[in-house]
């Protein structure tokens, strides 16, 4: 069985300069949202980083991160679930990915296109610039918050402003949960309350839209490769009318300026839920992260 353990400062090390020299993988190989998340576990195994998640009551090894042979890393994780008496699920799956699994596996594993858990990228100059007719209603929106709330201005979340961003996520939360008692708001939630409390640790930058001292917008994200940033969290209070395309450029011209590396900015997945979709669309992705989850069909029967 697989010896997983939680990430340490020498395996977190290691794992991001693997992932930066991965190519594009989707925002779960984020350090930070690994950390934010369900329970995730780290082993190193023949010089290939291997995940165990565990989310939602599904346990998951994310396709391993790293070069060389990948054939007995991949031998061990289907052994690890054998063993575990788990059913045997790759997630993150890359187009590649698939057709190096079948190569090694032919005709073992089967593939299931993760549609609701592709990420959104976009490029970091147009969310900063907002140009063009195809931004036009954003532009638009943006323009008339700014007109609205002369007085606001952005700011990076520091030490010193972060308990006023709390109090305004709370009661970002409060609202919404007023509003809709049936829906779960617990597991975002408390991974925004973890990355409050760990924002140096794990790399976290963020922003604000604050006028005459209230909090009407946040972002907040983390670098996932070279020149991609990944946007973990954005919240704006529904009173203030444009607020989030308005958040959503300021970070982007926030961070060009201040990353020139950066050359896109990954905003997630959209869960499968409809209206979160459209809004992802309507910025004009540069470019979907495509991802499959694969099974072994031993394990049909089970689960």
């Amino acid at each position: 069985m697989i010896n997983f353990q939680k990430f340490d400062p020498q395996t977190k090390a290691g794992y991001l300069q693997a992932l930066a020299a991965s190519g594009e993988r989707g925002c779960e190989y984020s350090y930070a949202n690994l950390n934010l998340w369900g329970r995730q576990r780290v082993a190193v195994v023949d010089g290939f980083y291997v995940l165990f998640s565990q989310f939602e009551r599904l346990s998951i090894y994310p396709f391993p991160v790293g070069s060389g042979d990948i054939r007995p890393v991949l031998d061990a994780i289907i052994q690890d679930a054998r063993e575990r008496g788990i059913v045997c699920r790759l997630s993150g799956l890359t187009p590649g990915d698939t057709m190096l699994l079948e190569e090694l596996y032919p005709g073992q594993f089967r593939f299931h296109p993760d549609r609701d858990y592709c990420d959104y990228v976009y490029d970091i100059n147009d969310l900063a610039d907002l140009k063009g007719r195809k931004y036009q209603k954003k532009r638009n929106h943006s323009n008339r918050f700014w007109q609205s709330h002369p007085n606001c201005t952005s700011l990076p979340i520091t030490a010193e402003n972060l308990p006023a961003v709390e109090a305004m996520v709370e009661a970002w939360y409060a609202g919404k949960m007023a509003a809709d008692p049936n829906n779960d708001y617990h597991l975002e939630r408390k991974a925004l309350q973890r990355a409050f409390s760990r924002m140096d640790e794990l790399g976290l930058e963020g922003l604000v839209l604050v006028e005459d001292g209230n909090i009407l917008a946040m972002t907040m994200g983390s670098a996932l490769s070279a020149d991609t940033f990944d946007i973990h969290f954005e919240k704006a209070m529904d009173y203030a009318d444009g607020a989030y395309p308005a958040i959503a450029q300021a970070f982007a011209a926030h961070l060009r300026s201040a990353h020139p590396e950066l050359r896109f900015l990954n905003r997630e997945d959209d869960m499968g839920i409809l209206g979160l979709r459209q809004s992802k669309l309507s910025y004009c992705p540069h470019h979907l992260v495509v991802k499959f989850w694969a099974r072994l069909w031993e394990d049909d029967d089970e689960d």
